[in-house]
């Protein structure tokens, strides 16, 4: 799936010469990119990702040049393109055999890849190259061997939109789940079509099932998993969870249009100050802020169950990182993968990202001269990077099928636990 930043920075003319870029090369596979770019001696290695139009014009490229001079005789070619056009460059790589050396990854497709042999393992790459992953934020994983790390993480808290809750009589964002529903009651009471909380639940663009909804279960420390299986029926985490959710579809509380609004629409009706609440990438405050600068919004953490007093789980993507399986050259591919990991780089590319770091040792600049970020910052130090739909098979499949469920439950077709009892079958086919 994507984050919203990746398109903050995106011009149409880099667009278009990016992709045209991205297509003719990932064309000729990366095996001949290392020999044809090869000079002297040098090795170059494909780099294919959607980062670089996502950043400030030549910010990564000055990372690469950095890397080369650190790194002798390797050099880079940056393949970069939009989100879509490099998931389909990927995906069409990973089937040919010809994928870049390294690869920028989203957890969602690592599983697929990992089964089909298209992918590095990057526990024995680490191990032969001697890397310390103790300092790694967190590791995709499959059968327990690392596929793909993490670069930079974009969180999902809760976006509060101060003055509506200062014009229903709430003082503070909420905390717990009690105080979100009264909270989100009160604001909907405002009437003049405002809502407490946006839900955007479209089957075609399905993450929000990942990120508004089972955001709440992350939230007080459940798990949709045991054992790395599906575990959404008998397990009271989940069920409470998605029976909040439903709870405040039923007291008329969530802004209309759900079943086909998408992440998008979502920003728009909280930018819009049309709704009280939402949970969303910290990559929107810029967009926020630039679309509506008189919008005062807070950011805190996802609310938890009442009695919860452990830490919190939020939700996250990632611009997560891999080496292809069909490289000749994963010793130089693992070399730049430990160059983007070590904390200084870590810290510079999360500081232009505005993003969180993969490192653990990492910290990037503007947390410390902007208040949101600062708070948002703190909300991820105090509690831990959830996301338990990364690297399991046909991950944004498997948020479809809930969706699908969760949709007759809230059109009230079935109840909750039918819903939970049909997407677990579901979800079992699929493991």
């Amino acid at each position: 799936m994507s984050n919203g930043a990746r398109m903050r920075y995106l011009g149409g003319t880099a667009v278009i010469g990016a992709a045209a870029l991205l297509l003719t090369a990932c064309g000729s596979g990366g095996g001949d990119a290392a020999e044809g770019g090869s000079s002297g001696g040098d090795v170059t290695i494909e780099f294919a990702q959607w980062w670089e139009p996502e950043l400030p014009d030549g910010a990564f490229r000055e990372l690469m040049d950095t890397f080369e001079s650190e790194n002798p005789g390797i050099k880079v070619e940056l393949l970069s393109g939009p989100y879509a056009s490099t998931k389909e460059q990927v995906l069409a790589g990973a089937a040919a055999g010809t994928m870049s050396d390294v690869v920028g990854l989203d957890g969602a497709w690592v599983n697929d890849f990992a089964k089909q042999g298209s992918i590095a393992d990057l526990s024995a790459l680490m191990s032969e190259d001697g890397f310390d992953d103790s300092q790694l934020v967190s590791q995709v994983q499959v059968d327990g061997s690392t596929y793909m790390i993490p670069v930079v993480n974009f969180v999902y808290p809760m976006f509060s939109n101060d003055d509506l809750l200062a014009q229903a009589g709430v003082d503070a964002p909420p905390s717990t789940r009690s105080e979100f529903a009264a909270a989100a009651e009160a604001v909907t009471a405002l009437g003049d079509n405002t809502y407490g909380w946006v839900l955007p639940l479209s089957l075609e663009a399905p993450n929000g099932v990942q990120n508004d909804v089972m955001s709440w279960v992350w939230a007080s420390g459940g798990s949709m998993l045991a054992d790395g299986q599906p575990a959404l029926t008998d397990n009271p985490d989940v069920e409470s969870g998605i029976q909040f959710v439903a709870d405040l579809w039923d007291a008329g509380v969530v802004a209309p249009g759900s079943f086909t609004m998408k992440e998008q629409d979502k920003v728009e009706e909280f930018t819009n100050g049309r709704v009280g609440m939402m949970i969303d990438s910290l990559a929107h405050v810029t967009t926020i802020q630039e679309s509506n600068p008189d919008l005062g919004f807070s950011i805190s953490a996802i609310p938890a169950e009442d009695d919860y007093t452990g830490e919190r789980g939020i939700p996250y993507a990632s611009w997560g990182i891999g080496v292809a399986e069909n490289s000749e050259h994963k010793a130089e591919a693992m070399k730049l993968v430990e160059f983007l990991m070590s904390e200084e780089t870590n810290a510079q590319l999360s500081s232009i990202a505005n993003a969180f770091p993969g490192n653990t040792e990492s910290v990037p600049d503007f947390v410390e001269d902007n208040e949101l970020f600062a708070t948002a910052f703190e909300i991820y130090q105090d509690g831990y990077p959830a996301n338990e739909f990364t690297g399991l098979p046909v991950a944004e499949e498997l948020m479809r099928q809930l969706g699908e469920q969760l949709q007759k439950a809230l059109n009230g077709d079935q109840s909750v636990d039918d819903a939970l009892t049909a997407a677990q079958k579901s979800w079992e086919s699929e493991f």
